[in-house]
């Protein structure tokens, strides 16, 4: 392939970096406008919006929900994605492959059916919605991609190590506890901000999901636009971007650190 080619695949790829990232640094300029008209040129620097969103009742609630239900959220994944991959790596039973593909699975299934199947499937149960409903949704959701990165981790531990420790006297709940967790933390941990920020951005699921009175924070923000375009909006999907940007950054450099303090 020449040199023309690979400048054409270049260029090709700044444009669509640019078409996805534009609109993103547009609006995070826009939040920090002085006028309450989220357009440009901007008449000057200010916090006015941000100072507004932490005084607006609505929003804060939004936060402390889609806080709690995405910790909650990545706490149930992370465990039982845990205890999944272990049964699925280092076991064989009948149906082992069935499994794995059905947990997997909700991956595969475009997010909207996958709403729409839960939601008419306990109204069959006569299941009204609820908090737990929605915390329901966003686990199984999440569930997979925790499992996917707990077990690409766990293949590489070799068995060998609890092997060692079982033979030395230790219970297979010690072995798990002092040997098999340490050496998957960093996977664990990625896995558990993996879950958390899914379900923090999550908004397909949730609007089918939610009970009445309960707002997370894509939904605040979808309530918001179909009244007036704020520029309060352009602060919380800063904010957003912020949180959903910084937590997987976090989350590699923890986890990195995991993996060489683990190596020495």
């Amino acid at each position: 392939m020449g040199s023309t080619s690979w400048n054409l695949i270049r260029g090709y790829t700044i444009l669509v970096y640019l078409f996805m990232f534009t609109p993103i640094i547009v609006v995070m300029l826009l939040s920090f406008n002085s006028s309450q008209f989220g357009s440009f040129p901007m008449e000057g620097v200010s916090f006015r919006w941000f100072v507004e969103l932490w005084n607006n009742d609505a929003i804060t609630r939004a936060f402390r929900i889609s806080l709690a239900l995405g910790a909650l959220t990545a706490l149930l994944s992370s465990t039982f994605g845990v205890l999944a991959s272990l049964a699925l790596v280092r076991y064989d039973f009948p149906g082992k492959q069935s499994l794995s593909t059905l947990l997997i699975a909700p991956i595969l299934v475009p997010e909207v059916v996958l709403a729409v199947a839960l939601l008419l499937f306990l109204r069959w149960l006569e299941v009204h919605k609820s908090f737990f409903l929605l915390l329901l949704g966003h686990v199984i959701f999440t569930l997979p991609f925790v499992i996917l990165v707990v077990q690409a981790r766990l293949v590489g531990i070799r068995r060998e190590y609890e092997e060692a420790a079982q033979s030395l006297g230790a219970s297979p709940i010690q072995t798990f506890f002092q040997i098999t967790l340490p050496l998957l933390l960093p996977a664990v941990f990625a896995g558990f901000l993996f879950a958390f920020t899914i379900s923090f951005d999550d908004i397909t699921g949730t609007l089918f999901w939610k009970p009445g009175g309960i707002e997370t924070v894509p939904t605040q923000i979808f309530a918001m636009l179909r009244n007036s375009i704020s520029p309060e909006i352009n602060a919380l999907g800063t904010v957003m971007i912020i949180v959903t940007v910084a937590l997987p950054l976090l989350g590699a450099a923890i986890a990195r650190r995991f993996g060489s303090a683990s190596s020495e």
